[in-house]
């Protein structure tokens, strides 16, 4: 989900008029029953993959029903692991609704920065925020889930072969592709269609290269 935060970053250097932008229970804590050892033991021999998220979302529930800890701190760091688990357990029951509500938060946190931290605009774009945000909705957050299932069942190898041979795919083959599609769609939903083929000329290619910069730091953990 990293790559939603950052594509505001990559895709937006300025203005949207100017130049194309490229760059996810206060009142109601929920409890969860922590997991059974046996019932992880189980869950691990069927879903290998599953496993170390079964494990966090005990780990997290176990620590979010024990006694409260003295001071605002501890009532905080409760809060947390309350709201951890509810978070694990949603992408274990729904991973597609609940990435694509992540990216859309990123994507809206991105741009948000990207207009008052980096460009420092006088008022915000509402439109150019709007549509950062549905696009991380709609398109950001389904296509990578799927996008890494499918990247998962099509390399097996474990090791560094591996991870080399998803990282270039990822990298060199559906990064480019994702990122022309993201900036066709953000020209023509901003209303200017009849200028992609340009904007694409003129912006796709350091946008990639950029994409491979950032790409590099996150990619050593993630694969």
């Amino acid at each position: 989900m990293a790559v939603a935060s950052a594509l505001p970053l990559l895709l937006a250097r300025g203005p949207v008029s100017a130049r194309p932008a490229l760059a996810h229970l206060h009142s109601r804590r929920l409890a969860v029953a922590p997991l059974r050892p046996a019932t992880l033991s189980a869950a691990a021999a069927a879903h290998p993959r599953k496993a170390g998220r079964l494990q966090q979302l005990n780990a997290a529930s176990c620590c979010g029903n024990s006694a409260p800890a003295a001071g605002t701190t501890g009532g905080s760091a409760k809060g947390w692991r309350v709201f951890l688990a509810w978070y694990l357990m949603s992408l274990d029951k729904n991973p597609i609704a609940t990435k694509a509500v992540t990216s859309a938060v990123l994507t809206l946190a991105g741009d948000l920065i990207c207009q008052l931290v980096i460009d420092r605009v006088p008022e915000l774009d509402l439109r150019r925020t709007f549509v950062f945000t549905f696009l991380g909705l709609a398109l950001v957050g389904p296509t990578l889930h799927v996008w890494y299932l499918y990247l998962s069942k099509l390399v097996t190898a474990s090791g560094a072969s591996g991870a080399v041979a998803r990282l270039i795919l990822d990298q060199f083959i559906f990064s480019p592709i994702f990122i022309g599609v993201f900036m066709s769609l953000l020209v023509t939903f901003e209303g200017k269609p009849s200028i992609v083929v340009p904007k694409l000329k003129q912006e796709w290619l350091s946008s990639v290269h950029q994409c491979w910069q950032i790409g590099n730091y996150g990619y050593r953990f993630s694969f």
